[in-house]
């Protein structure tokens, strides 16, 4: 038996996958006291950018889902990635994150101050160390647009319809 999912199963799962993301995030930060950095923050937003990218080729299907969210959904799992590497060896040992490309990302689009029970950062990237269950915190997120980018690649194939 192959695995073979449709264009549709493929973009409903990066609509569930990253708000499922998202969701954790906001668990662990209210619930375990894990208070996000302006990294932090920017991947919620691409987490929710490629929920959004999906959700078209969810509704539509086929030729939406891999013309428009299929690429769409690939550019941002790339950029995901990276925030959570640069999290991760770069931004992790700096005791400062304002006016750091994240913060200004951030705040140019005004998420947090429009919902900043979900937005704001409240830790610098030095006190932002944290991890669950032994792994540092970036790489969940890592694992997740490294999948979400594998959904992408999967429906740029364009096998099914």
């Amino acid at each position: 038996m192959t695995f073979d999912p449709t264009p549709r199963q493929l973009c409903a799962a990066a609509v569930v996958v990253p708000l499922a993301g998202v969701a954790t995030a906001l668990v662990t930060q209210y619930g375990l006291d894990m208070q996000p950095c302006p990294w932090c923050v920017l991947q919620r937003v691409i987490f929710l950018a490629i929920a959004l990218a999906a959700l078209p080729g969810l509704l539509a299907g086929g030729t939406t889902a891999r013309w428009f969210s299929g690429p769409l959904m690939g550019v941002l799992a790339l950029c995901g990635v990276a925030t959570a590497l640069w999290q991760h060896f770069v931004a992790s040992s700096s005791t400062s994150c304002a006016l750091t490309l994240a913060d200004r990302i951030n705040r140019g689009l005004g998420l947090d101050e429009a919902l900043p029970q979900v937005f704001a950062s409240y830790a610098s990237c030095a006190e932002a160390k944290a991890a669950l269950l032994g792994v540092p915190y970036e790489f969940y997120s890592l694992a997740l647009f490294v999948g979400l980018g594998a959904a992408a690649s999967w429906l740029l194939r364009g096998q099914r319809g």
